[in-house]
C-alpha cells in the first residue's frame, strides 16, 4: 500500500480520516496562507480557486520533503457577499464573523489536492451553502462562552458537528465538506491508489 501523509495541522481532518479507517502520517505544511489569500483576492479569484490554491500549496510544501509518499493537502474558505472569512484570532474577531454571517446564507468551499513526487496527481473541491439564523448579541456571547477556543479552529467560528449546529436553519450540501474535507471523493481516490482496501 502507498503511504499517505496529511499536510494539515487540523485535528478535525485527521479525525475524519481516522474514523474512515485511513492510515496516514501528519506533517504540518509551511505556507503563508494570508499572503496567498490576499494575492488571489486582489486578482478576483472565486472561492473555489482560493480553496484549491491553499490546498495545493500545503500538499506541495510537504511533498518536497517526502517525495516518495502521497501527500494530501486540504483547505476551506467561507464567502458571503464577496467577503472572504478567515479563522478568527480573537474573541472580538469571532464575534464580528458571527454577526456578519447571522441571518444570511454563505458559501463554504473545501478543497483537497494530492501530490506525489512533487507533482499534483489529483484534486477535488466541493461547496456547501449554509443559512444561519438571526443571532442576537446575547446569543453570540453565550455561544462563544460555550465553545471557548474552538471558535478559532474554523473560518466561520463554528463546528457544525457540535453546538454550532444550533446556529443554522438550513444546510445544502455534503456534511464532510463543511468539516473541511471532501471526504468521499478523497476515499474514492485512495481506493484507486490502494491506500485503503477496495
Amino acid at each position: 500500500m502507498a503511504e499517505l501523509v496529511l499536510a494539515s495541522g487540523s485535528k478535525t481532518r485527521a479525525d475524519m480520516l481516522t474514523a474512515a479507517g485511513v492510515m496516514f502520517g501528519v506533517a504540518k505544511p509551511m505556507v503563508d496562507e494570508a499572503a496567498i489569500k490576499t494575492s488571489l483576492l486582489s486578482d478576483g479569484a472565486p472561492a473555489r480557486d482560493i480553496a484549491d490554491a491553499l490546498a495545493d500549496m500545503k500538499a506541495r510544501s510537504v511533498s518536497m520533503m517526502t517525495p516518495d509518499k502521497l501527500v494530501l493537502g486540504a483547505d476551506q474558505v467561507i464567502f458571503k457577499d464577496g467577503t472572504l472569512f478567515s479563522k478568527a484570532q480573537t474573541r472580538s474577531a469571532a464575534t464580528a464573523t458571527l454577526k456578519a454571517l447571522s441571518g444570511g446564507t454563505h458559501e463554504l468551499v473545501s478543497a483537497a489536492v494530492v501530490y506525489e513526487d512533487g507533482q499534483a496527481v489529483w484534486r477535488a473541491a466541493q461547496s456547501v451553502k449554509l443559512t444561519m439564523r438571526p443571532l442576537s448579541d446575547d446569543y453570540i456571547s453565550h455561544y462563544l462562552d460555550v465553545i471557548g477556543e474552538a471558535a478559532f479552529w474554523s473560518a466561520g467560528a463554528y463546528q457544525l458537528e457540535g453546538v454550532g449546529a444550533q446556529l443554522f436553519t438550513h444546510v445544502e450540501g455534503d456534511f464532510f465538506t463543511v468539516l473541511g474535507l471532501p471526504l468521499l471523493p478523497v476515499l474514492d481516490f485512495l481506493r484507486r491508489r490502494e491506500v485503503v482496501p477496495v
